[in-house]
This record gives structure tokens, C-alpha cells and sequence, in this order.
């Protein structure tokens, strides 16, 4: 029935299949400060991003600035500015822009919670100067034999890295890999983010060997309020799936 209980925590919080029926797996980041973004400010933002894909950083970045002066409770300009600074090799100040994202969207924006957290590692010497630029690339690397053996070599040289396990245990083809990743990842401090999608991946990996201890952790990421948006939105498509109810199509 749709009111079923599907997990229930340690402090009586529930979710129930109702809960789970309408998620479409698109994180909504529309609430963090986007809900009366004036359309100049979607304008310039838009034109920011297009120049930015250009490769005419100065004028994205003078167009997103612009945008956000307008929508000041709004993230998304600053954090494609973040991007864009990150991109310039300007490590200090892309922090100081990711830092002013995460204050305005604290459950999370996109991936704003793991590059701070790289960046703040790198800015204190943990990580190569210009580590973090390189690392948030290897999304464009194609090829996943390439994109394994990079993250195989990052892992190896910094093994207390969550990010680089987080992003190398999917890659890896025996499940007793992918789980081993995983804990050096959990094992190493992540960020919220990095964490959560950790925890995901676990989940995954158990669903199979042990179902209630998955749906613990993902039941628990669902309620936990200090879950991240994203990580709470992708606990509870993989609840839905386990519960038998196939994820709906998402809106184009």
C-alpha cells in the first residue's frame, strides 16, 4: 500500500513508499536562494556561461559577477565563477568563491562542497599546487581505462584522498576492489558530499549480500538533515528501486 514503511531510524523518522513514488532523480537546486531570480540575472548568468565556454574567462566572469549583484541570495553565478577562477589557476581566491557558495546553499550545490574541500587540502600544502584545476578535468576523460589508471595513480600517491577513492571504486571491474575503495574513502575524512555518494556506493555493493544493512544507509541518508541535497535525492532513487518501484522519467 503506498503509505508502507520502507525504513524507519533510530529516532522514529520514517520514510514510506508514498515518499519514494515521485522521485524523478534530479536534484532540485532551484530552492537555494533561486526561487525570485530576476530574468536579467538569468540573462546574464546564461551569457556568463557561454562565455566561459568560449574560453573568455574576463568576460564570464564580469557577466556572472553582474548576476549576481542582482540576485544576490542566488549561488549559481558564483559557483560557475568559482569554476571559472579554478579554471585560471587562482586556487585562493576560486576558494573564497566556493566558500561564499556553500554559505548560501549549506545542504550543497552541485560538487561546490568537494572542490572546497580539495582546494582547502591543497591551499594548506596537502595536495600539489594546482591539484585541485587538474582533478575536477578528469569528468572530461572519456576513455575509463585512462580515467582508472589517473585515479589509481592519485590514489597511490595520496592515499588519504576521499575524493580519489570516491571516484576510482566504480571504475574498478571485482567488487571486492570497489569495496575496499570504498572504506579508504570513508576512512579518510570526506567532505558531505563525497560522503554521501561513499555511502551510495556501499550501499550498492551490499544490496546484494545484505539488503536491510543497504537500506539502512541509504534510508539513513534520506533523513539525515545533514545529508547534502544531492545525496539525499540519489538515497532515495536507489530506495525506490529496492522497494520495486521503478524510478519515473525524468523531465527533460
Amino acid at each position: 500500500m503506498a503509505g508502507q514503511v520502507v525504513f524507519r531510524d533510530a529516532m522514529g523518522r520514517e520514510l514510506t513508499e508514498e515518499d519514494l513514488a515521485g522521485v524523478t532523480g534530479r536534484v532540485s537546486w532551484e530552492p537555494a536562494g533561486g526561487g525570485d531570480v530576476p530574468e536579467r540575472a538569468r540573462e546574464l548568468h546564461r551569457r556568463g556561461r557561454e562565455a566561459g565556454e568560449r574560453g573568455e574567462y574576463e568576460e564570464a566572469l564580469a557577466l556572472l559577477e553582474q548576476a549576481q549583484d542582482l540576485a544576490p541570495n542566488w549561488p549559481h553565478p558564483s559557483y560557475d565563477a568559482a569554476f571559472t577562477v579554478l579554471l585560471q589557476g587562482d586556487a585562493a581566491r576560486a576558494e573564497e568563491l566556493y566558500a561564499g557558495v556553500d554559505r548560501l546553499a549549506p545542504r550543497g550545490f552541485f560538487t561546490c562542497k568537494t572542490t572546497l574541500d580539495l582546494l582547502r587540502r591543497e591551499l594548506r600544502g596537502e595536495l600539489f599546487d594546482g591539484f585541485s584545476r587538474a582533478f575536477v578535468q578528469l569528468e572530461w576523460v572519456e576513455d575509463p581505462a585512462q580515467k582508472r589508471g589517473l585515479l589509481l595513480g592519485i590514489a597511490e600517491r595520496y592515499p588519504e584522498l576521499p575524493q580519489a577513492w570516491k571516484e576510482l571504486a566504480p571504475l574498478l571491474a571485482d567488487p571486492d576492489e570497489q569495496a575496499e575503495a570504498v572504506e579508504r574513502g570513508l576512512a579518510a575524512g570526506p567532505d558531505p558530499e563525497t560522503l554521501g555518494l561513499l555511502l551510495i556506493n556501499k550501499a550498492l555493493l551490499l544490496q546484494h549480500s545484505d539488503l536491510r544493512a543497504a537500506v539502512g544507509i541509504l534510508g539513513s541518508l534520506a533523513l539525515d538533515p545533514d545529508s547534502t541535497l544531492g545525496a539525499e535525492t540519489m538515497a532515495k532513487i536507489v530506495l525506490a528501486q529496492l522497494a520495486g518501484h521503478p524510478r519515473p522519467s525524468a523531465a527533460p
